[in-house]
């Protein structure tokens, strides 16, 4: 074997190395978000003064997580109630074509999203549980958790 021999063979190795690597074990940032109800204010200045008798706090009927959709899913895990719907806005901001739908299988929903702008998808859980949503190819992927 001549040296290019070796050159080639190790720099093989070290590209199989990297990949493994890269896929299988880079440690991920894994985000969370727990989703309640969302206080909104109704009247008032803004300065937190009352303005008037239209000033009280009212509670939005779906609570909303935003999922920013860049080489992953962040947050990556989100909780929410069962049997109460929740509102998913996907903001595709990744070009690649792996990201451009996503999969909720165990509620048979596969919605495409277009790059950047923020699309929404609502879901009941109709349990508790783990359900599990990706990408169209499964590479990117998340977790809705419904808790009692």
């Amino acid at each position: 074997m001549t040296g290019t021999d070796w050159i080639v063979i190790l720099g093989g190795i070290a590209a199989i190395a990297w990949v493994n690597w890269y896929f299988f074990l880079a440690q991920r940032t894994m985000v969370s978000a727990t989703v309640g109800p969302v206080s909104r204010s109704v009247g008032g200045s803004g300065t937190g003064e009352s303005a008037g008798k239209d000033s009280r706090a009212t509670v939005s009927p779906i609570p909303e997580v935003t999922i920013v959709v860049n080489g992953g899913y962040s947050p990556s895990s989100i909780r929410v109630k069962a049997r109460q719907p929740v509102r998913l806005l996907f903001d595709r901001q990744d070009t690649s074509g792996c990201s451009e739908e996503v999969v909720f299988p165990d509620f048979k929903i596969r919605q495409f999203l277009p790059t950047g702008k923020t699309t929404t998808v609502e879901i009941t859980p109709p349990a508790a549980g783990r359900y599990e949503f990706m990408c169209g190819m499964s590479m990117l992927r998340g977790t809705l958790i419904a808790e009692e």
